[in-house]
């Protein structure tokens, strides 16, 4: 396979290479990925996390396996393996029923190939058309607030919601960002951060606690999200703490958009309530870890509840703000959202 690099994934010389997620900010460290359970305990660890990047990732390495001389039986079981890796994120599920189908070609090699760079161009593309559509949505000196992370280190192109804040701040429309710590992983406090910093885009990174009382104090103009899964109905599950900023934003008359690729939309799922949640260790909310060690600050036995996403009502949404335009509440309870994505 021919060489690729994003911000989080490289092929060098017939080989997988990850950015582990889990180092930065402190240190940039880049993993070989061999084989099917490595790269699982990378996606399961979150040294590669986001849910387009860890489509992109499964497929990438199932090109990869196949043109080192893995049979096709054990291809499909590698496949299916990496499917239940992460269950709430819909964009490695479709990814992969698209390798799927080029496994089944004669020349399979050179189709899950194909396929898989293919996947990468296309996530390029879908991220530009959504920062496109959703740049034109922020009005000039807009104070935005941002949650978990959805950039180019979640993506192979600019990112969703960042990618829409990118891109606005490019027209010079971006003031600043409030920047969630989004707890317990600190995606934000970690990951955002850095995108930002790195981009030359104005931010203050908040506590996840104190988005409330800046959205009294008439602080912010707009909220920006990703989504690991939309429904049928619109309902989208995304990175927990997404729901509580929903509420907020919808209590303070602040827009909340959700930006996303058409791959995020899973049109077998009629709503919220069937999304899969993921959950996690306890040891996430008992302490932190990360490049700089671990500490835990609660009792041993202390009993943890630690869903990784949950649910925001279609309700609660301003837009949808997609690859194929920016869909409307009353589109969506006109059913257009699933109409605009076949």
């Amino acid at each position: 396979m021919q060489s690729l690099t994003t911000t989080s994934l490289r092929i060098r010389e017939n080989q997988l290479w990850i950015l582990d997620q889990q180092a930065l900010p402190q240190r940039s460290d880049w993993r070989e990925c061999r084989n099917v359970s490595e790269l699982v305990d990378h996606i399961r660890t979150l040294r590669v996390r986001g849910a387009p990047l860890i489509g992109l990732s499964a497929s990438l390495l199932l090109a990869l396996l196949a043109e080192q001389g893995m049979s096709q039986d054990a291809l499909l079981d590698s496949l299916e393996t990496l499917r239940a890796s992460r269950p709430t994120a819909v964009n490695l599920m479709n990814n992969l029923d698209r390798m799927k189908a080029a496994l089944h070609q004669s020349d399979y090699v050179k189709a899950l190939a194909e396929e898989a760079l293919r996947l990468v161009e296309e996530d390029r593309a879908l991220c530009d058309s959504i920062a496109d559509h959703g740049a034109a949505l922020v009005t000039h000196g807009s104070r935005l607030l941002t949650h978990c992370n959805t950039g180019g280190l979640a993506t192979a192109g600019v990112g969703t919601a960042i990618g829409v804040i990118r891109r606005a701040h490019g027209l010079g429309n971006v003031q600043q960002v409030w920047v969630d710590e989004t707890r317990p992983l600190l995606q934000g406090g970690r990951l955002t951060a850095w995108e930002l910093g790195e981009l030359g885009i104005p931010y203050q990174l908040i506590c996840d606690s104190m988005a409330a009382s800046l959205m009294a104090q008439k602080r912010v103009d707009a909220i920006w999200v990703g989504a690991d899964r939309i429904a049928a109905n619109g309902d989208v599950a995304n990175k927990i703490g997404t729901y509580s900023l929903a509420v907020l934003a919808k209590y303070h008359g602040i827009p909340f958009y959700v930006a996303a690729p058409h791959t995020t939309h899973d049109p077998h799922c009629p709503n919220g309530s069937a999304i899969p949640i993921e959950q996690r260790a306890a040891s996430e909310v008992t302490g932190v870890s990360g490049s700089f060690g671990a500490v835990q600050w609660a009792p041993d036995d202390a009993q943890v509840y630690n869903p990784a996403f949950d649910v925001t009502p279609a309700e609660l949404i301003s837009g949808w703000v997609l690859d194929v335009g920016v869909v409307t509440p009353v589109q969506v309870r006109d059913g257009i959202l699933t109409q605009a994505l076949k």
